[in-house]
């Protein structure tokens, strides 16, 4: 099991990025969070086995016509126990 913080930069915002993350992570079964932040870049929180990890960083890297990743920023982090499920802010911030 493994923890990442990820920072995405790009056209990531308005392009339906955040569903497309939680699609994927719930895909391969993986837990954590996604956000957009203010200055344009989104944040994701991924955990899970490393080879879904693996899969989930290459697809949101490729993303799809309308998404357009320019630059990744990938740090481990501690793992999170607690973490059950992925969830979408729709907000910035964690309202």
């Amino acid at each position: 099991m493994k923890r990442y913080h990820v920072i995405v930069e790009g056209r990531v915002q308005g392009v339906g990025f955040r569903g497309f993350c939680q699609a994927e992570a719930l895909g391969e079964n993986l837990t954590g969070s996604v956000r957009n932040m203010e200055n344009g870049m989104v944040e994701i929180f991924i955990q899970g086995e490393p080879d879904g990890i693996d899969r989930f960083l290459t697809a949101i890297q490729n993303g799809n016509r309308w998404i357009r990743v320019d630059d990744i920023t990938i740090k481990e982090i501690p793992v999170d126990p607690s973490e059950k499920k992925f969830k979408t802010s729709y907000s910035y911030g964690w309202y």
